[in-house]
């Protein structure tokens, strides 16, 4: 064995000094309370045959340790109690305010329905009353024309009636009078004018709607006179007359006598009778609205 070899040693581990006083510091207090306890005895007492076991710093400090946690946990517990109590409270807040937001949603919304609704409502009615006062006008307006076509049609019946009572020697003079009749100017310009108000319509020829030249040859077979159906024929028969010599009954043409577009009646005070287009139907118009190319006459 080696001379240096370590010897371990027998000696217990030191006490720290705080330890040692304060197990000295307990030990004193016991024996200073036996002593004190033995000393108040009466002189003839039996000797203390109990022992009284005293609790130790072990047994202290764990009940110490217990009541710590256990106090710990109570304020853990009353902490997490008041922060679920606490949001709790906020999302009843909340859900009273969507609330809130979503019912004034909803009566904004149904209120804008109702005003939807009686503005729908109005202009419906209104539409109604709109196209029941339209239909009201095209009513008389017909009747009117309807009259007018009546009357018509009797001065020419009549005319006929005169024109076959006469004899065969004067034959060529009656029949230059029922001419001048039949065929007078204002029987064109009464049923043009009657039309006023009728349809446009590509290739109509009455009795309620019309295109240029079918409202123009119905009206000169008034005065029995056929004319071509097609305006650019119409404005190329008859005798050319310039504006400025018009007569009632005339036929005003726009573009060349011989390739017009369009052709209308002049029915006296500057003014004509024409279907114009689909927008407008038959209308009375002035010269000066949409001046014609020529005219011509035909009576």
């Amino acid at each position: 064995m080696s001379q240096t070899a370590h010897i371990p040693s027998h000696r217990k581990p030191r006490r720290s000094a705080s330890k040692l006083a304060l197990r000295a510091g307990v030990a004193g207090g016991v024996l200073s309370t036996i002593a004190v306890a033995g000393a108040a005895g009466p002189a003839n007492a039996e000797p203390v045959t109990e022992t009284i076991e005293m609790p130790t710093l072990g047994s202290l400090g764990t009940d110490l340790s217990s009541a710590v946690a256990a106090s710990a946990e109570a304020s853990e517990q009353e902490a997490l109690d008041q922060s679920l109590e606490a949001q709790e409270a906020a999302a009843l807040e909340k859900a009273a305010k969507d609330a809130k937001k979503a019912k004034a949603e909803a009566d904004r919304k149904a209120e804008a329905e109702r005003a939807e609704k009686a503005r729908k409502e109005a202009e419906a009615k209104a539409e109604a009353e709109r196209a029941a006062a339209e239909a009201r006008a095209e009513a008389r307006a017909r009747a009117s024309r309807d009259a007018a076509r009546t009357q018509i049609a009797a001065t020419s019946a009549s005319n006929s009636s005169d024109s076959d009572s006469s004899d065969s020697d004067s034959s060529s003079s009656a029949s230059e009078s029922t001419q001048v009749a039949s065929g007078s100017a204002a029987a064109i310009v009464a049923f043009a004018k009657a039309q006023v108000g009728d349809a446009y319509v590509s290739g109509g020829t009455g009795p309620n709607s019309w295109d240029c030249s079918g409202l123009v040859q119905a009206a000169y077979r008034q005065a029995g006179i056929d004319l071509p159906r097609i305006s650019y024929s119409q404005s190329s028969m008859g005798t050319s007359v310039s504006l400025s010599n018009l007569q009632p009954g005339d036929i005003l043409y726009w573009g060349s006598r011989s390739g017009s577009y369009h052709v209308a009646i002049y029915v006296g005070g500057g003014k004509y009778v024409g279907a114009q287009n689909p927008s407008t139907g038959v209308v009375e118009r002035s010269l000066d609205w949409d001046t014609p190319s020529g005219a011509v006459r035909i009576l």
